[in-house]
């Protein structure tokens, strides 16, 4: 278990559970030594957490204090039920914060350069009568998929995800987990139009 995951020791706990009831009663000095307190924790903790494809203009150390920001921004309602409960929750605030990251980066690709030389990609009137007819067979065997096959085919194939975007998406533990997944949904797949 890393530092940034262990519980502080109870004196420390006591000290910030007395930081966060003044922090909660309008107090801004507590809320700063809060701030103080949990922002480099957080930061250590999501170092590496957010690759650079999914970073685009934003780093690490500011997602965590605009978590942290909007989080405290939420004290009020905030109840901590145990002790360590206001780390916990500021650490489930910045993964939420992470994956929205990791969409964001997905639905904005980085625009490239065109290249006057490149050919037409259009495709012919025979290639697209071709096309058609390999797209109705896919879109056939795809929907005899279970939906973890489909939804594992569709971010691969069509959406173009890399296999950490896949582990969020699928809810897998690794990158590599991702890929043993899409590789045997692709078996599966390629099983269905055969059949078909």
């Amino acid at each position: 278990m890393d530092s940034a995951q262990a519980p502080p020791p109870l004196a420390a706990d006591s000290l910030s559970e007395d930081l966060f009831r003044r922090a909660r009663g309008g107090d801004g000095g507590a809320l700063d030594q809060l701030f103080a307190r949990y922002l480099p924790r957080l930061r250590r903790w999501a170092h590496g957490r957010v690759p650079l494809w999914a970073r685009n203009s934003v780093d690490t150390g500011d997602l965590v204090q605009e978590t942290v920001l909007k989080a405290y921004a939420n004290l009020p309602n905030f109840e901590p039920q145990h002790k360590g409960a206001l780390f916990g929750y500021l650490r489930r605030a910045l993964i939420n914060r992470i994956h929205d990251q990791f969409r964001h980066a997905s639905r904005h690709v980085a625009p490239q350069e065109l290249d006057e030389d490149s050919p037409d990609p259009t495709a012919s009137p025979l290639q697209s009568a071709i096309d058609e007819e390999d797209q109705r067979r896919y879109n056939a065997a795809l929907q005899k998929l279970r939906p973890s096959d489909r939804a594992a085919v569709v971010g691969r194939v069509e959406m173009g995800y890399s296999y950490e975007q896949l582990a969020l998406v699928l809810k897998k533990p690794t990158p590599e987990a991702a890929r043993l997944a899409v590789r045997r949904a692709l078996l599966r797949l390629k099983e269905e139009v055969d059949a078909g």
